[in-house]
């Protein structure tokens, strides 16, 4: 079952700039790690990927530069420090979100043990 863009809201961004940690990719490439990484489940519109890159630039989050491959223009993107500081903090927050949200599921008492 693919994942609607809205049951991503609040969630893209940091999945966005996660697909950027190993290095940067053209706009392309980053709908498609998004799309791998999830086994299928985030298989985007363009039309959501693309704003949420433009926003995320214009957040200084990531930067972008374009290059001319096989005659095409494209834009590649990059983290910046602030980006990765940003991805840390909500991976870390994301986890502890995770934590809390299983053991209320699963019945476990919170913070859920290993």
């Amino acid at each position: 079952m693919k994942a609607e863009a809205q049951a991503l809201k609040g969630h893209l961004d940091v999945l966005l700039l996660a697909t950027l940690q190993d290095g940067p990719r053209h706009g392309y490439a980053i709908k498609e790690a998004l799309r791998d990484g999830s086994g299928g489940r985030f298989d985007l519109p363009t039309g959501t990927v693309y704003p949420a890159l433009h926003r995320l630039a214009a957040a200084g989050l990531i930067t972008g530069s374009w290059s001319t491959v096989d005659g095409r223009r494209r834009r590649s993107y990059r983290l910046t420090a602030k980006g990765e500081r940003k991805l840390a903090a909500d991976r870390g927050n994301w986890r502890e979100f995770a934590t809390a949200v299983t053991a209320v599921l699963e019945r476990r008492p919170w913070p859920a043990t290993p």
